[in-house]
């Protein structure tokens, strides 16, 4: 059998950390602007993960990139592929 590669290619992300009071977990904020559709004005829009981080390596305000994956739990579908830029 062979597969095709597209069918393996999983969403990355990249957001800031906004939480990290659970064990092995962190939530983080993806922005994005979206066009109006009637008035064209750009309007700026915001999407929370649950992300898996094993080694709770994540601090509040971290940029990190983050992949999706098989559920982990109720509403964690995410994990921690890298810190891109550590909080001051």
């Amino acid at each position: 059998m062979v597969e095709s590669s597209n069918n393996n290619k999983r969403k990355t992300r990249n957001g800031i950390v906004v939480s990290d009071k659970m064990n092995k977990s962190i939530v983080v904020r993806t922005d994005m602007l979206v066009k109006h559709k009637l008035y064209g004005k750009y309007i700026r829009r915001q999407n929370k993960f649950i992300v898996h981080d094993e080694g709770d390596r994540c601090k509040i305000g971290d940029r990190v990139l983050i992949e999706e994956c098989r559920p982990l739990s109720k509403r964690k579908r995410w994990r921690l592929l890298e810190i891109i830029e550590e909080a001051v």
